[in-house]
């Protein structure tokens, strides 16, 4: 992948977690649990994560996951729940934050490498099933590593600050509806594309 091609970085919530994501930032599985939120991980992934260990020893659940399109198969699984979503727009400039690292696919997979966002670790990372549109294939296996792949990460630890928000995305004029009524005063924009409109 060629880094200049990163203009954002996607995190998936539900609305009704934004307007604390703007005052406490946008907090790893591990932090979150110490604030009322509600979750849209998936109890048996997250027990797959809990299982994963970084170079340098930390466990993947104290990080923070972005995605580089959340147009993926996690999103896939909640397209039924998209009026209750939305996407927040993350600066790739988070990329420069202390301990940030880079996936070349979906971090709880055991196929997947870890690397710091350098040349060399944007460069495992196949630009061309990122951000397709579609990951399926005729052969299983093949649509397998896919998936993986289309789930690369960058994991921030602890906390992304919420100075790094630049905006939000959303899938229909009822979830834009519902997130002016927070009143949380982010920017957003529908885009059906991203949530399987």
């Amino acid at each position: 992948m060629n880094r200049s091609r990163v203009r954002e970085l996607h995190y998936i919530t539900p609305i009704s977690n934004i307007q604390s994501i703007l005052e406490h930032g946008v907090l790893s599985h591990s932090r979150a649990r110490n604030y009322e939120h509600q979750s849209v991980a998936n109890p048996s992934v997250q027990a797959q994560r809990a299982r994963v260990a970084l170079p340098g020893g930390r466990n993947l659940l104290s990080y923070v996951n972005l995605y580089f399109d959340a147009r993926n198969p996690m999103m896939y699984t909640m397209k039924e729940d998209h009026e209750s979503l939305a996407v927040l727009r993350i600066d790739p400039s988070v990329l420069e934050l202390p301990g940030v690292m880079i996936t070349d696919g979906n971090a709880a997979r055991g196929l997947t490498r870890f690397s710091p966002p350098t040349d060399d670790g944007f460069a495992l990372i196949d630009e061309g099933v990122v951000f397709a549109a579609y990951w399926t294939h005729s052969d299983l296996q093949i649509q397998d590593e896919r998936k993986r792949v289309r789930c690369a990460e960058v994991l921030v630890p602890d906390c992304v600050p919420p100075a790094y928000i630049k905006g939000a995305h959303v899938s229909c004029q009822s979830s834009y509806a519902s997130l002016e009524a927070t009143e949380c005063g982010i920017l957003a924009t529908v885009l059906e594309r991203l949530f399987f409109r």
